[in-house]
């Protein structure tokens, strides 16, 4: 196995065996983009403010402010960070806890969240019998029933449905219909229609405001106004995009980021 070592920290997390351990970043201390890489251990990925996005085989995940993605041990996976990122990563012993067995996001209470902070102070080899071991074993039970959100954006390794992903993600102002789609890539509507539902489980139109959606969060958690977010993507008013976002996520832009922020509960 390769030496884990993070932007930043010269450390080899995979040698310690303590159930947990946690360390802080922000993006001035390390490029914004993490290369493909794995390790023993699972990692939460837990965005303090900005966001990022985790691409792992077969999906793009957004974490957004006080969220995390869960990553399990050998998976290989790349992290790219807005520019005002502050994140801590969490690192778990294999098999300790009953943590899902595949990627996904989970909503952080303001609990787990200061139980992350406290333990990102602790060194490597704290006492497991001690305060800090006996903290660490608490959030790991809590991390367990921390509700899932659907923050994925499901793509396939087949060429035609990533090279429509790559164009979509650089430039998701495109308001290409299926179509015009379909001729880009030389296949008829039809066997794109059921090449996407096939290799994404989506329709195209479900497929496409998925990818919205996670741009808008990525983008609206980096500071970027409703406005500017909703000229972006194409939307022919600010009235749309929030409808959009607001049928995808059960709140306005407004509302969702607010219910993010310590101190809030979500509601309608």
């Amino acid at each position: 196995m390769a030496r884990v070592c993070l932007p930043g920290f010269d450390l080899d997390l995979d040698a310690t065996t303590r159930p947990a351990v946690v360390r802080r970043l922000q993006v001035e201390d390390y490029d914004a983009e993490i290369p493909v890489h794995r390790h023993r251990k699972g990692q939460l990925i837990l965005a303090l403010h900005g966001a990022v996005t985790c691409s792992v085989a077969g999906a793009l995940w957004i974490v957004p402010p006080q969220c995390g993605v869960w990553i399990p041990g050998d998976m290989p996976h790349s992290n790219r960070a807005t520019a005002n990122a502050r994140l801590c990563y969490l690192f778990v012993e294999p098999d300790i806890v009953a943590l899902p067995q595949a990627c996904c996001t989970l909503s952080i209470s303001p609990m787990v969240r200061e139980m992350v902070l406290h333990l990102a102070n602790a060194p490597l080899d704290y006492e497991q019998d001690g305060h800090t071991g006996q903290l660490a074993r608490v959030l790991l039970d809590e991390l367990v029933l921390m509700p899932t959100e659907q923050l994925y954006l499901p793509v396939s390794d087949h060429p035609k449905i990533r090279t429509m992903a790559d164009a979509l993600s650089a430039n998701p102002e495109d308001r290409s219909t299926i179509t015009q789609w379909a001729n880009r890539l030389a296949l008829s509507e039809r066997t794109l229609a059921r090449l996407v539902i096939k290799e994404t489980g989506l329709t195209f139109g479900r497929w496409r405001q998925q990818l919205h959606l996670l741009v808008a969060i990525r983008e609206l958690a980096s500071g970027v106004s409703v406005q500017r977010v909703s000229e972006s993507l194409g939307y022919e008013s600010v009235t749309a995009f929030i409808t959009m976002f607001k049928k995808a996520l059960g709140l306005s832009p407004t509302r969702y980021f607010a219910a993010l922020t310590p101190g809030h509960a979500r509601d309608a």
